[in-house]
């Protein structure tokens, strides 16, 4: 059986993309999966003279993760109209490590925000530079005012949650191609 890396661009403890990107993995139908967090993942502030000592070790631990799955799952959390600093932390240290991050492989990228926008704009950003960072077959969905939309562990809003379901199965569509 294939299976998927799902987890958030975030190091909140009460993540909502974190939360959405667990919700999305379980609807998954015929792909197991693991859902990591990225406080796991200890690595100093990426620079140039940082990488002159080598790469960390839990960088070098979160690369390797890309090696094992299918395909992944990605909600980016948005800070600024922009990825969170530990996300882009971590994404800096892994595309020196293999600067081809996704592997050529399929990618559900997400994001959600308690506003009415749902991170768009984070969620332009990943779209653009993923693809040339070996996402494959990307699949994207915004989920606008999480805390009207998402309750008890799952989408409550049914245009939403059907739009999410079609595409966590035309995710998995290309996972088991």
């Amino acid at each position: 059986m294939k299976k998927v890396l799902a987890f958030a661009g975030s190091t909140s403890s009460t993540s909502i993309n974190k939360q959405l990107a667990t919700f999305a993995a379980e609807n998954l139908e015929n792909t197991s999966f693991d859902v990591i967090d990225l406080r796991d993942f200890k690595m100093p502030f990426y620079s140039v003279d940082e990488e002159k000592n080598g790469f960390p070790e839990d960088a070098k631990r979160f690369s390797a993760l890309f090696d094992e799955y299918d395909g992944f799952i990605l909600s980016l959390a948005e800070h600024n109209s922009s990825y969170a600093a530990a996300f882009k932390n971590t994404y800096d240290w892994a595309s020196r490590v293999n600067g081809n991050v996704f592997r050529d492989k399929p990618l559900l990228l997400m994001a959600t925000s308690p506003g009415a926008r749902g991170g768009i704009s984070v969620l332009d950003a990943g779209i653009a530079r993923f693809s040339r960072m070996g996402a494959k077959e990307l699949v994207s969905f915004s989920l606008p005012n999480f805390y009207d939309n998402f309750k008890d562990g799952k989408l409550i809003n049914e245009d939403f949650s059907s739009t999410l379901k079609e595409k966590v199965n035309e995710f998995e569509q290309f996972i088991n191609q």
